[in-house]
Order: structure tokens, then sequence, then C-alpha cells
């Protein structure tokens, strides 16, 4: 159901558990642009001074912010297609708390959501979801061929 510009959507209740009094008018503005630094909703919902239920009826209630929402996702994904290809660049497989980095897990990451980024990504350019999604599985499979050759290279020298 699109949203009647003007008309305020209403939130039963339980949809407002963990709000803390009135909610900021910007708080879409501070979602859309923490779930693209994230990815993470909850977080950002938090970041936003929201109720993860509300973002989520927001969201089935305005198709321009479902579609922002799609995109804010897109960009998060590629922030961190950027990171993982900048850790094997660079040979960074370190945490900040100096735990190692899990490649595998974040590879995993992007397969399972490959399909939401490329739906994003196409709002985003004019190009088809089936474009952005064979342009995600090259980048997937090239960053699976350099952790192998890493690999590889890690067992030659014994380590």
């Amino acid at each position: 159901m699109a949203r009647v510009p003007g008309r305020r959507i209403a939130i039963r209740p339980s949809l407002k558990q963990g709000e803390a009094g009135p909610i900021n008018n910007n708080w879409r503005r501070l979602f859309l642009d923490h779930l693209a630094e994230t990815s993470n909703v909850t977080l950002s919902a938090e970041t936003a001074g929201i109720s993860v239920a509300r973002a989520y009826k927001v969201r089935r209630e305005e198709t321009e912010f479902a579609r922002q929402w799609l995109v804010a996702l897109a960009e998060g994904y590629l922030h961190l297609e950027m990171e993982v290809v900048r850790r094997l660049r660079e040979g960074d497989a370190k945490t900040k708390d100096e735990g190692k980095f899990d490649f595998a897990n974040a590879i995993r990451l992007l397969a399972a959501h490959r399909d939401n980024a490329a739906r994003g990504a196409s709002q985003v350019r004019d190009v088809s979801a089936a474009e952005v999604r064979a342009s995600i599985d090259r980048k997937i499979e090239d960053i699976r061929r350099r952790i192998a050759r890493q690999k590889a290279a890690a067992e030659r020298r014994g380590e």
C-alpha cells in the first residue's frame, strides 16, 4: 500500500517498543544512512531512535522508502565487498580486536544477499537485476580465486 503524502502511518503501541519519546523527524534519513554503512537493520533502527517493527511497517507501506531501503542495502553490500577485496589485496586478515577476519563467512554473506543487492543496484543504475547478479557472481568468484591463491602460496611457504 502506497503512502498518501501528508498522512501519518499509524503505529500500534506494541510496535513502539524500545522507542524513547518522540521520534526524530529525520529518522528515515538516519536509518537509511546507517543501513548503507552497516547493512544492519537492528543497529540502523537503534541509531535512528525507532523500533525495528516501525522500520519494517513503514517499508511495507511506503513504496519510496522500500526502494530507498533496497538502494541502501546495495550500498552496504558494496561496502562489504570492497572491504573483502581490500583485505585480500593488502593481506589484512586481522580484525580490530586482533582476531582473524572471517573471509569464508563474508563471502557466504555476500552470496546469500546477492539477489537483494542486485535489486537495489538496479534501482540506482539503469541495468537489469540479472546483469547486476552476473556482475556480483563474477566478483565473488574472483574473491574465491584470490583466497585460494593466497592459501596455496601460504602452504608452499609452510605457514
